[in-house]
């Protein structure tokens, strides 16, 4: 057999491989949601009221100057990491506005609820309750007194170090890329910046936003090529507009200036 018809065979081979691990790695989560719910903890949907952004917990509750604890705090979000054996673990928690680290002792939670953390997984998202407190390296964290498993996670996160670097499979799967990705939220948060600029840059100016037809019946755009789809319903040939210029143009007519 030639190299060119090594190569595909491998790359099955690899890709097999791979899919049957996921296909273990989803079974034992599995297993664990029903011991979860044979100890009797929901873990999906549970709702966790009152809390706080991580973003804000870092920038208004840390310790002042000379101070060895801050305030008592609650947030919610993604297990992102573990850390640590025995009787105390640290974790890193993160939701929309950052991360923070947790230190789960099992003296202050207790055997039922440190036994469940053990379990958890990471990408499992949870709330915790506990007071603020800086570690010997500086790092602002949350003493856990009480945590609660909002919601299970069944596939896991791509691996820490490497990421999600394909490219199909980042367009594929957006909401791991976003997860894994600091950078790509980034990207989000400056699109939605860059609208609500332009927006507000025209409101001032006396524009109004109308919306304009995404399909029409007749073809538009000029010498571009138009993208034709069926509306069944109706049983017509519809096109995808290219340009929202006939739209415009009839709302100047009415009077819209």
């Amino acid at each position: 057999m030639s190299e060119e018809n090594l190569a595909p065979a491998a790359g099955q081979a690899e890709s097999g491989a791979v899919e049957q691990e996921m296909n273990n790695l989803m079974q034992q989560r599995m297993l664990k949601v029903r011991e979860l719910r044979e100890a009797g903890i929901e873990p999906f949907g549970r709702a966790f009221p009152g809390a706080q952004m991580i973003g804000d917990v870092r920038d208004t509750a840390a310790p002042a100057e000379g101070e060895e604890f801050g305030p008592v705090v609650t947030v919610a979000g993604r297990l992102m990491a573990k850390r640590g054996m025995g009787k105390s673990i640290f974790a890193d928690l993160k939701d929309s506005s950052g991360k923070i680290q947790l230190f789960v002792g099992k003296s202050e939670i207790g055997d039922d609820a440190f036994a469940m953390f053990k379990k958890l997984d990471i990408g499992d998202i949870i709330g915790v309750r506990g007071f603020v407190f800086r570690t010997k390296m500086g790092e602002i964290s949350v003493h856990v007194t009480e945590i609660v498993l909002l919601s299970k996670s069944l596939l896991p996160l791509p691996e820490k170090f490497h990421g999600l670097k394909d490219r199909e499979a980042r367009y594929r799967q957006r909401y791991v890329d976003l997860i894994v990705n600091p950078e790509v939220r980034k990207t989000f948060e400056v699109r939605s910046k860059f609208i609500r600029h332009m927006r507000n840059y025209l409101d001032e100016r006396g524009y109004m936003e109308v919306e304009t037809p995404v399909l029409n019946t007749i073809a538009g755009g000029a010498a571009a090529r138009p993208f034709v789809t069926h509306h069944n319903t109706l049983d017509i040939d519809m096109y995808m507009r290219i340009a929202t210029e006939l739209p415009l143009k009839r709302l100047i007519v009415g009077g819209i200036d």
